[in-house]
């Protein structure tokens, strides 16, 4: 069994999953609503993301434009936690997901090891840990 984060988007999921594919690495694939076979249902979404997902090692995030039963509303109730990895690693992918983001709290060293966290330019909040043990 596996948990992974589904980021729905207001129009920039395709941007957006770019934006993680240029700091995460690995594989991105994207369908729009056209590619999907779906434009005739959805005609004023055809260029909209329908479902997106990028795979980089054990990182796992999928993202779409759309949802159903309901409108998008960024808040904090969702956190993008990023775990393992030395201090400089962590603290290096960090700085690059915080690109046109804020910063929250800055990397740094803690009782537990190292922590730091953002909120990206598209409003989804990330949390970087690194353990002492891996230095």
């Amino acid at each position: 069994m596996r948990l992974n984060p589904y980021l729905t988007f207001d129009g920039k999921c395709k941007e957006g999953m770019e934006f993680y594919h240029s700091c995460l690495g690995g594989d991105l694939d994207v369908m729009t609503v056209e590619q999907a076979g779906q434009a005739d249902q959805m005609p004023d979404k055809k260029d909209q993301v329908m479902h997106s997902s990028l795979i980089s090692g054990d990182v796992i995030i999928m993202a779409s434009d759309l949802i159903i039963g309901g409108e998008i509303n960024n808040g904090n109730t969702t956190t993008l936690c990023i775990n393992n990895g030395t201090s400089e690693e962590v603290e290096a992918l960090m700085n690059k997901l915080a690109e046109g983001g804020k910063v929250n709290q800055p990397f740094q060293e803690t009782f537990f090891g190292y922590y730091g966290d953002i909120t990206d330019k598209y409003g989804f909040r990330w949390m970087f840990q690194a353990d002492k043990e891996k230095e």
